[in-house]
């Protein structure tokens, strides 16, 4: 006998308190819904293998006014080097973010977590979900918490509960993929002689070795020896890192005083698909990947910036539920593209053959010397050379990143540029002319001028997304044109 469904309990119920999690829990909040996450750790845990926040994602950050308190903890990179040969400069990317930023992850985490705590969001730690049924209004959650059941009931349900997803396997949702690399050996310590660059990497014949600084006196070492493959459960010592390291950068900086170490595998995965009914999976739970690049949390909080205007809107009766279906079709490509370059690198890193490693210094040499290969690489491995499908015969801006452009800001203190209007967390409207004509969305969207009203958007009206997207433009549209594409991206106005 079916059992019955529960009084709805939440809007969103999010499985998984990580960075991706806690961005899309923080955003429904802000957007006035009921949002309950389960995470199954009791505390947090300062274990990070994430420390690359790319420009794109601090543009994401920018837009929910967190960016300048996570660049404040860490170092920003103005170029990423790969095998010694290929030198990705990011310096010249059009953002207000021309770098990579070094912090470890859970500085993400806590800004989010914060943000997450002052809109409202309840966070129930050391929930261990044991079980998920969805019908046709909703999703019923089971959480284990100390031996004593919860019941949760939410009209939407979203997995970002990471690559050993407990959402993922309720749903019955393959994962397909393989190992890229296993026995990486990870630990927390002291250095003696602590390296001069902020990132140290390194790759010889044996295998490779990156350090990496917390901040505080403490350093990320991550190595793998290619002559000593052993299983995850496999104890790490300290002189076993101390050989590798010693080996492949040449020196050990006097390693020391761990406080913790472990070993890894890393896979190369992603679902066929990002929904199941009214279930969603983001960052880890749809795709997992190599290291390489360091796009893996970047991934995550951008499918979590996609999804959680979408489930907004969605919730509050401005879209249909088939908005839902664009996650899909916008994000999976994306995942499926960092799968394939990140892995790239990763196999050039290994390359294990005397062939193989001239073949990947003459490749890396040649890209080096041609700019538009740098840069189209730093535009893909900073998220922002990403773009959207667009309907045939679209603005050329439409499914495109947009620029955190300048604006007139209509009142004293108001926004001035694009990110400041987003955090609103509602659409954006750019017009040089009248804006009366989306008063009826007031409280759906925001209006703006653009500062240069001669500029490159002179007879140009942009729709933004809240996701800092073009849903629309066009080149001196009528009121009528404006107004249905209004209607189209937001609802019918209340009367």
């Amino acid at each position: 006998m079916a059992k019955t469904p529960q009084q709805l309990t939440s809007d969103v119920v999010v499985v998984g308190a990580g960075p991706t999690g806690l961005l899309l829990a923080g955003d429904l909040a802000a957007a006035g819904l009921k949002v309950t996450v389960l995470e199954k750790r009791a505390a947090e845990s300062n274990l990070t293998r994430a420390f690359a926040v790319h420009a794109r994602t601090l543009e994401a950050l920018d837009a929910r006014g967190l960016a300048d308190d996570l660049i404040a903890t860490g170092t920003a990179l103005d170029s990423l080097q790969f095998f010694g040969q290929l030198d990705v400069r990011l310096a010249g990317l059009q953002s207000r973010f021309p770098f990579v930023l070094i912090t470890p992850q859970s500085n993400t985490e806590r800004l989010l977590q914060e943000r997450a705590s002052k809109e409202g969001v309840s966070i129930l730690r050391g929930a261990r979900l044991v079980g998920l049924r969805q019908d046709a209004r909703g999703v019923d959650l089971e959480a284990d918490v100390d031996g004593r059941l919860t019941s949760h009931r939410a009209r939407y349900a979203v997995g970002a509960d990471g690559v050993r997803s407990t959402v993922r396997d309720l749903l019955g949702i393959p994962y397909p993929g393989e190992s890229v690399i296993s026995s990486v050996m990870l630990a927390d310590v002291r250095l003696e002689r602590p390296p001069t660059d902020t990132l140290t990497v390194g790759a010889t014949e044996r295998g490779f070795a990156f350090l990496v600084p917390f901040g505080d006196g403490w350093y990320r070492v991550i190595a793998w020896d290619r002559n000593r493959q052993l299983p995850d459960s496999a104890p790490v010592v300290l002189s076993e890192l101390v050989d590798v390291t010693r080996s492949v950068l040449g020196v050990d900086h006097g390693l020391h005083d761990p406080r913790w170490m472990s070993r890894f595998h890393s896979d190369e995965r992603q679902v066929p698909t990002y929904r199941s009914g009214r279930v969603l999976l983001a960052g880890d739970a749809a795709h997992c990947h190599s290291p390489a690049g360091g796009q893996g949390m970047n991934t995550g909080l951008q499918d979590a910036a996609n999804l959680s205007w979408k489930l907004a809107a969605v919730l509050r009766g401005w879209s249909p539920d088939a908005l839902l279906d664009s996650y899909q079709t916008e994000r999976h490509p994306v995942g499926r593209s960092v799968l394939r370059s990140s892995g790239a690198l990763a196999r050039m890193a290994l390359a294990s053959t005397a062939p193989s490693r001239a073949l990947r210094t003459a490749l890396t040499t040649v890209a080096g010397r041609l700019g538009p290969v740098g840069s189209l690489a730093a535009r893909q491995v900073s998220g922002i050379g990403i773009a959207y499908p667009a309907p045939k015969d679209s603005h050329p801006l439409v499914g495109r990143r947009v620029p955190d452009l300048r604006l007139a800001a209509d009142t004293p203190g108001g926004p001035d540029r694009l990110h400041a209007a987003l955090r609103a967390g509602r659409a954006v409207l750019i017009s040089n002319d009248e804006l009366s004509v989306a008063d009826p969305w007031e409280g759906r969207l925001t209006t703006a001028a653009p500062a240069d009203p001669h500029g490159k958007l002179r007879d140009t009206v942009l729709l933004v997304r809240p996701d800092g997207y073009a849903a629309w433009a066009a080149v001196d549209p009528g009121r009528g044109e404006i107004r249905a594409a209004l209607a189209h991206w937001l609802g019918t106005p209340e009367s």
